[in-house]
């Protein structure tokens, strides 16, 4: 059983940045791609960032390219999210997720097997 944990989130104005960090535990994920995803209220989970194992490959969602980047720390088993110029419209709940034994990129919800409890990111204008 996978436990992901995410933390980082805030209130902060438009153009700031903000670091998420998603803290795993149960399995050591070196081996497994994760993701960041993120929901603003009505509207559906959409896919951020994706990296693999071992960092080699990244993608990301659109609308953020650029201002986003995903990494990790296989070390500390750890998935990060450096997040830069943020946008009213980056306002969301982002969750952190695992794909077991997928070596590539995923971009997609079903692609995933465990999931954070998400935090708020919001981003007054």
């Amino acid at each position: 059983q996978v436990h992901l944990v995410e933390s980082g989130g805030g209130l902060v104005p438009v153009g700031d940045s903000l670091t998420l960090s998603c803290a795993a535990s149960g399995r050591t994920l070196s081996g497994d791609t994760m993701g960041w995803f993120r929901q603003a209220p009505g509207k559906e989970r959409e896919f951020v960032a994706s990296i693999t194992g071992t960092s080699r490959y990244t993608h990301y969602g659109g609308g953020t390219q650029g201002r986003f980047t995903i990494s990790r720390d296989n070390a500390k088993n750890t998935l990060y999210l450096q997040m830069n110029m943020l946008k009213f419209e980056d306002t969301a709940t982002y969750y952190c997720a695992a794909a077991i034994g997928v070596p590539d990129i995923a971009t997609t919800i079903a692609e995933y097997d465990y999931w954070g409890q998400g935090t708020q990111v919001t981003v007054s204008s």
